[in-house]
């Protein structure tokens, strides 16, 4: 075989067998798959000018009320952890994408010489197995390709999922903590009430103890409402990449959006197809990747053979010769069990393929959950808006109408203030409940499982727990 040849084929190889990848071609694919999520703002920050575009746009977010989709927007375009994730991307693909082409051709060149000769010897060599395997290497490549976008996608719509449930922790805790301060104050008037009636021997010690044992629990309950308040809110700052400057900026509305007219059906959800999930369509990537391994892929893990071109010119005092040809070489797989590369390529796939299965049936599992625990949610924070308030406050204006005639006393009319204000409090938890359950539901219906507990009492724990 001339060397000649050797470079045309090689030449050929690589224009035939080269995977590419495109940073700005997989932030749309991103953007398009998610684009719930995202609204077409992922980005990845490469030129000062980007930087800059993006800082302004920061700054224009900062500079009024951070409502949810501002709070998503901000985290795309202003966290470092962001851009660490799709510059990570970036370098990971690059990678793949140079793993689909064959290894680089070796040249050697040599010059031996004596007192009457000169040799120059030349070689060209490669891989001619991996020449052989070049199309499976380019399919493995892009199915891999395939799996990095996918678990990309999923990944900003499980960081948008998380910045949702954050900005919900972080305003509700904000109103919380703003009632808190109203039970608080209406506590510290019943013990100063309480302490001055005792004074004047109109109250005794036992009644006064009561007062005093309520506002004890009602400034402990406020340190802990307080601490919880700006632990949300610092939740939130990490999640938007904000620094100290802009973490000062940082406006979050006053409450919670308002209830929807009407929950998202159940029919709506039922209609998502498995074919569209972010979770299926990762598995079945995996399992192409693992079956892309066997056949003509297992040659390249137990052997390889190598090809040498060769031309040698050898000067003496009289004259010249040219030597050309080539060199074959086979490794000889005496310490690779063939057996037990099979094995493990099987088993890889097998693997694959029970993955599959299991994120398949898991499915339909996790949309019910998550549509029941919407559900549920909604008909409790309805409940709250629709009854359980609207009744506390008709008992209040009976009771001011009580205490104006003289029909019971201040400490009543206290006690009743306060118990409108925990109704509230119990309202506020059950919002912030289910706007948690609808950040859930959505991911949930893209391919991102994901739950939240619901109180079995109303109201409840407002932290929302992400389950994958």
């Amino acid at each position: 075989m001339k060397l000649r040849l050797l470079v045309i084929a090689l030449s050929l190889s690589l224009v035939t067998g080269c995977v590419r990848f495109d940073m700005d071609k997989s932030m749309a694919q991103s953007n398009l798959a998610a684009g719930d999520f995202t609204d077409g703002n992922l980005k990845l920050l490469v030129t000062e000018e980007q930087r800059t575009q993006a800082r302004t746009r920061a700054a224009e977010l900062l500079g009024e009320e951070l409502e949810q989709p501002g709070a998503i927007e901000l985290a795309l375009v202003n966290s470092p952890s962001v851009q660490t994730m799709l510059a990570n991307h970036w370098a990971q693909s690059s990678a793949v994408a140079v793993s689909g082409s064959i290894p680089n051709p070796v040249f050697q060149f040599s010059r031996l010489s004596s007192d009457s000769e000169l040799e120059i010897e030349r070689l060209l060599s490669i891989g001619l197995l991996d020449l052989i395997r070049l199309p499976m290497l380019s399919e493995k490549a892009n199915a891999q390709l395939q799996a990095n976008q996918l678990a990309l996608t999923t990944s900003v719509v499980e960081l948008v999922t998380t910045v949702r449930q954050a900005w919900v922790n972080a305003v509700a805790a904000q109103q919380l903590s703003r009632y808190a301060d109203q039970v608080f104050s209406s506590a510290e008037a019943s013990a100063k009430l309480a302490a001055s009636m005792q004074a004047i021997g109109n109250f005794n010690a036992l009644s006064r103890a009561r007062q005093q044992s309520f506002y004890a629990d009602a400034a402990t309950n406020l340190t802990l409402v307080r601490h919880h308040a700006l632990a949300t809110r610092e939740a939130l700052v990490r999640l938007l990449g904000l620094d100290q400057q802009q973490a000062e900026l940082l406006t979050l509305p006053n409450r919670l959006p308002d209830l929807p007219d009407t929950p998202i059906s159940e029919d709506t959800v039922a209609s998502v197809s498995p074919d569209s999930r972010l979770d299926v369509n990762l598995a079945i990537a995996q399992l192409q990747m693992a079956t892309r391994q066997q056949g003509i892929q297992l040659l390249g893990e137990v052997t390889d053979v190598e090809i040498t071109g060769i031309r040698n010119t050898v000067w003496t005092d009289d004259e010249r010769e040219t030597i050309k040809g080539y060199e074959l070489g086979l490794e000889l797989p005496i310490f690779t069990s063939i057996a037990q590369v099979r094995n493990q390529l099987n088993a890889t796939s097998l693997a694959a393929s029970s993955h599959l299965e299991s994120v398949t049936r898991s499915a339909i599992s996790h949309l019910r959950e998550s549509y029941s625990a919407y559900r549920s949610a909604f008909d409790v924070a309805k409940h709250y808006r629709d009854e359980v308030v609207p009744l506390q406050q008709l008992i209040s204006e009976e009771n001011v109408l009580n205490y104006n005639g003289m029909i019971i006393g201040v400490f009543e009319l206290l006690a009743d203030s306060r118990a409108q204000i925990e109704t509230v409090q119990s309202s506020i938890e059950a919002a912030a409940q289910f706007w948690l359950a609808d950040a859930a539901l959505r991911s949930s219906m893209t391919g991102m499982p994901a739950a939240i507990t619901i109180a079995m009492s109303g109201g409840g724990d407002t932290s929302g727990g992400e389950e994958h």
